[in-house]
């Protein structure tokens, strides 16, 4: 049956056009979300290359991109999962905050070493995120209210510990966590030849994994993608990230917050793609009560949920601290709506069950596109807020429309 199934697969492409418009319309159509985020991030990219006169995607500007919007990726990471769960956190920009204050205060007052300083500030994050997922998980208070609670709390506490005032500057050291480069350590002149080798290892990783992968699929007689697709992804993909690693070569190479995000979205997708704690936050989303008569422990995965999302909201708030070479009462403001307009524009739903890490950094990226071009063009920060709360408000619209239609 098996020797069967991989005949037909191979013999599909070559049937009636008819066929492989059905295949691709089903294609198209059960992939409509992810596809549509990755066509409008293009246009956008399309669209500010052009009105900025090329200025959006030379080599010093796209690093600034990473550089910039890093921090808010971390917490998408991370709110991405509490809202497939089916909840909300208001508290990520106040706790950023709190922790880059934390970690001010003992790096910069008490000259405890770096190290030591980002483990105590990761550890303070994950018990922040314990305290409000107890509330949640077990106490069965809304995350809305107990995020909202801990936004306040963590914002006096920040004014508290600052007293007010600003705490710089930081060691090299830890600024070096976003502001510093890896080594080129072949020693290329006017061009970083490490970031380019990077590139041509991670395409050749990737065609050959995306390959093995559609051979399990045909193996075990599963759907695939129409093989004029699967290579037109292939070959994009690979093209995108050599033009994207010679842009940053043509700089300073890879920045050392590029290699912290990219080990993030590793492990996320791992997590939640193959590890069996991943998929009972999907189940959760889905519907709660189904997943706990499943024997899924819905209150222990909520918990951890909100602790995972301490931790990255203190890692947000230490790269942005390292950012700035200062801890300010003003740091983190407005992290939280940006962290959630990223997931809902990358693809999540408003009604949880849904949603992707991957999908998540697109949701950034647009986001962060869109702050970048618009400043570029010269419009006020009035401007940009109502333009990125409209296209908020098309991509919740948009998430409803397809939800009626499926039922």
């Amino acid at each position: 049956m098996q020797t069967i199934m991989q005949k037909v697969n191979k013999k599909e492409p070559a049937s009636g056009g008819n066929s492989n418009g059905s295949m691709l319309g089903n294609f198209l159509k059960s992939n409509v979300r992810q596809y549509s985020m990755i066509i409008s991030l293009i246009f956008i990219m399309v669209l500010f290359q052009v009105l900025t006169d090329g200025l959006l995607l030379k080599p010093l500007n796209i690093t600034n991109l990473i550089l910039q919007n890093s921090y808010i990726l971390v917490l998408a990471i991370g709110m991405v999962l509490v809202i497939i769960t089916g909840h909300i956190d208001l508290s990520v920009g106040s706790i950023a905050a709190f922790v880059g204050a934390i970690s001010a205060i003992l790096m910069v007052n008490h000259e405890i070493p770096t190290f030591v300083a980002v483990v105590l500030s990761l550890i303070i994050g994950a018990l922040i995120g314990a305290w409000q997922g107890f509330w949640i998980a077990y106490v069965k208070v809304p995350a809305f209210i107990v995020t909202l609670a801990g936004m306040l709390l963590f914002r006096g506490l920040t004014m508290i510990v600052l007293e007010g005032k600003s705490i710089a500057p930081f060691p090299e050291s830890f600024q070096k966590m976003s502001t510093g480069f890896m080594p080129d350590v072949f020693g290329g002149s006017g061009l970083h030849v490490t970031t380019l080798m990077i590139g041509i290892v991670l395409s050749v990783l990737f065609v050959l994994g995306e390959i093995s992968n559609r051979k399990n699929q045909i193996k075990h007689s599963l759907d695939v993608q129409p093989q004029g697709i699967f290579l037109a992804k292939l070959a994009a993909t690979v093209i995108i990230l050599n033009l994207f690693t010679y842009s940053l070569a043509l700089y300073e190479g890879i920045p050392n917050i590029l290699v912290i995000l990219a080990l993030l979205i590793v492990v996320y997708r791992f997590f939640t793609n193959r590890m069996k704690a991943g998929r009972h936050v999907y189940a959760i989303g889905g519907n709660e009560k189904a997943a706990l008569l499943s024997g899924v422990k819905t209150k222990k995965v909520t918990f951890w949920v909100f602790v995972n999302m301490g931790v990255l909201s203190a890692l947000s708030g230490l790269l942005f601290a390292a950012r700035l070479n200062a801890a300010t009462p003003k740091a983190g403001n407005l992290f939280e709506l940006d962290a959630i307009a990223a997931c809902f524009i990358g693809g999540a739903s408003a009604y949880g069950g849904i949603g992707t890490v991957p999908g998540a950094i697109i949701g950034g990226l647009v986001m962060g596109i869109m702050n970048n071009g618009m400043s570029l063009l010269g419009l006020g920060i009035d401007w940009q807020q109502g333009i990125k709360g409209l296209v908020l408000l098309a991509a919740v619209a948009f998430d409803i429309y397809n939800k009626n239609k499926a039922s």
